[in-house]
């Protein structure tokens, strides 16, 4: 089985009448109305993902500030969760400094949530080193379910979405939050190096890093660099579909260099821990 641990699905309506949605938050409204942007709804997901030999994908809506946004998202994901089951692991967004953040979290993991993400410190207007971010973090814990944060290199080119989070920032969190189990999105924003350092390696025992965008940030050497790093169990693969296929990151991991069983765990049997779900000696490479 192939996971792909992180991408993102827009309600039809919502596509349909962008701008009166990015109107109500100014962080959607700036990584939302480049006409170059994508969205993609449950079927153009499926069709992807069969195109590419994909059996389960990670996903959630768009988070935003708002919080009626951030449920009308869970609803449209839960929903194609519930049509096409087997397919999805459900991730909800939520507005952390909202005061019904646990309820909201509460509700969609009843209704088939198994994650919460991707959230966005930066965009949300929330520091990882905040109440807020404890609450959240102290919620997920409790119920088992793993947190995926966006967290962006803090040199090199700009990019809409990028903003000041830092690994300094992300390595904090996890060390405050040990029991949580933590995907940072698009390597860790390069705080996969850091764990050279025994310290750091033992306190981010609890973190995953996928490689969303990853073609866009790094060379393809970064598999053969985590494996030396000792890190290679923990990532995943992450698309950030519709923003790239998934077909591009396939390529790049079986020319990566690397042993058949670390392709399989790349491609499904680190999620599949994250997860929990009974896939690990299972996975073949496409």
């Amino acid at each position: 089985m192939i996971i792909d641990a992180h991408v993102h699905l827009f309600p039809p309506e919502v596509t349909a009448d962008i701008d009166r949605y990015t109107s109500r938050d100014s962080f959607l409204k700036e990584i939302c109305s480049s006409p170059r942007n994508k969205f993609a709804g449950m079927e153009d997901l499926l069709a992807e993902m069969d195109r590419c030999g994909i059996q389960m994908a990670a996903a959630g809506g768009f988070a935003c500030s708002d919080h009626g946004l951030c449920r009308a998202m869970n609803d449209y994901v839960l929903e194609a969760n519930r049509q096409y089951p087997g397919r999805l692991l459900p991730l909800a967004v939520v507005v952390p400094n909202r005061p019904d953040l646990e309820a909201e979290i509460a509700r969609s993991q009843e209704l088939g949530a198994v994650g919460v993400g991707e959230l966005f410190p930066w965009g949300q207007r929330f520091d990882l080193t905040s109440p807020e971010a404890g609450r959240l973090a102290a919620l997920c814990a409790e119920r088992k379910l793993p947190l995926l944060l966006h967290v962006n290199e803090e040199v090199g080119h700009s990019y809409s979405g990028k903003g000041p989070v830092s690994v300094k920032q992300a390595a904090e969190f996890a060390l405050m939050y040990p029991d949580l189990t933590i995907i940072y999105a698009h390597w860790g924003g390069g705080l996969l190096f850091y764990e050279l350092m025994p310290e750091l390696h033992r306190s981010l025992k609890n973190v995953y890093y996928d490689t969303a965008a990853g073609p866009f940030l790094y060379r393809p050497d970064i598999y053969r660099v985590a494996r030396e790093i000792g890190v290679l169990h923990k990532i995943l693969l992450g698309s950030d579909y519709p923003l790239l296929s998934p077909r591009r990151y396939l390529k790049q991991i079986q020319e990566a260099g690397l042993e058949e069983e670390e392709v399989r765990a790349i491609l499904g049997g680190n999620a599949g821990r994250v997860f929990n779900l009974p896939c690990g000696p299972d996975i073949t490479p496409i």
